[in-house]
């Protein structure tokens, strides 16, 4: 059975930083790019970045690059969202998901195959 499992989301203050982590199971990791995503109240969800375990490469849109940063933990079949300076418009449900890696670091969200449960993120002032 497939799973991708968020976690890691919490209330912080501006300024602070958070961690997320997605745990898959059920697929080849090596096979797959893992996104992260995240759908703010009322807003549609968008892509934030994505990697590769494969070959490493990766992909992270405008508004947070520079803030936010992705990695992989093959090993573990984990990826890792490292969210520094949030700031109140990060405030969104953030999900992973799992995309054929022949497909690359595709933003189109109707492509991605699988999806976790999504973990809440709270930027406060």
């Amino acid at each position: 059975e497939v799973q991708l499992q968020a976690s890691g989301g919490g209330l912080v203050q501006i300024g602070e930083s958070l961690r997320l982590s997605c745990t898959a199971s059920g697929f080849t990791f090596d096979n797959y790019i893992i996104g992260w995503f995240r759908q703010a109240p009322g807003k549609e969800r968008e892509g934030v970045s994505c990697i590769s375990p494969g070959d490493g490469s990766s992909y992270t849109q405008d508004s947070v690059k520079g803030r936010f940063s992705i990695s992989s933990d093959n090993a573990k079949n984990m990826v890792y969202l490292q969210m520094n300076s949030l700031k109140s418009e990060d405030t969104a449900v953030y999900y992973c998901a799992a995309l054929p890696a022949v497909l690359g670091l595709n933003q189109r969200i109707d492509l991605w195959q699988y999806w976790g449960q999504g973990t809440l993120v709270t930027v406060s002032s």
